[in-house]
């Protein structure tokens, strides 16, 4: 209760930051409609040419970037403000504001994780959940309750997969202060939006097992096409809590390098 108390707390505090610049909503519509823009015309420009792509047809292909939109919501809603803030540009690593932090009587990996909301994300959550509207009903096909608890399974693995491969990344600035490792992973991530099956084989390669984001959205694309074997969900599942583990370990071994700004 007490943590509980104190997520609200944070949720609360982000909100009246936010609302206290009204610029700020029509700035986040302006960046979610021109990210949901790109894709979907990167899409239909790709599909006009071909059919289909290692079995992946358009439909299919707008709920993958359906997909790659909400997890990219749920990264800007709460994953990503506060470790940005610890590992990113002009962040508390490298300018010792994390001192603040360590001296808290409160778990350390949880407030660096979950401090800073930006609530404006539930717009672009909403434009993709609005893609993935729209393409599940051209799938033609009817959803059971058993496909829609694979997608949700998928999806939440999915998340804590993409948490975990951040705190791996926040991690890293311990033992390299200079080197934005969030950058690598933007602009791998930025390749989610389109079949792991378009790139070739090195690039699939790096994509599936060395930063899986293409795992990310791949899967629970297939769980709600209704083409996902158990065993793979199952696997999913078990990489995910796999990589949140080994990342906690990376975080807090880093954590113990720190030097404060004071030394």
């Amino acid at each position: 209760m007490y943590y509980l108390r104190l997520l609200t707390a944070f949720i609360r505090l982000s909100a009246q930051e936010e609302m206290a610049y009204r610029a700020n909503f029509f700035i986040s519509l302006l960046h979610a409609l021109l990210n949901l823009g790109t894709g979907a015309l990167g899409m239909i420009v790709l599909f006009g040419q071909v059919k289909t792509i290692q079995g992946w047809n358009l439909t299919s292909s707008l709920v993958l970037l359906g997909v790659y939109l909400t997890l990219q919501a749920l990264r800007g809603l709460f994953i990503g403000p506060s470790l940005e803030t610890l590992a990113g540009v002009d962040g508390e690593v490298w300018t010792g504001r994390l001192d603040f932090i360590v001296l808290r009587p409160v778990n350390i990996q949880f407030l660096a994780s979950l401090r800073y909301w930006r609530l404006f994300a539930l717009i672009d959550l909403l434009l993709g959940a609005g893609v993935l509207g729209v393409a599940i009903a051209q799938l033609h096909q009817s959803l059971t309750f058993p496909d829609l608890l694979e997608f949700l399974i998928a999806l939440i693995a999915s998340t804590l997969i993409l948490y975990a491969v951040l705190l791996f990344f926040a991690g890293l600035v311990f033992w390299s202060p200079g080197f934005l490792f969030t950058w690598v992973f933007n602009g791998l991530f930025q390749m989610a939006r389109y079949p792991v099956g378009l790139y070739p084989g090195w690039a699939r390669l790096v994509l599936t097992w060395i930063v899986p984001v293409g795992i990310m959205t791949t899967i629970p694309a297939e769980a709600i096409s209704g083409r996902l074997p158990i065993a793979v969900l199952a696997g999913s599942v078990l990489l995910a809590v796999l990589l949140a583990i080994g990342a906690s370990i990376v975080f807090q071994v880093g954590l113990r390098r720190y030097a404060s700004a004071s030394s």
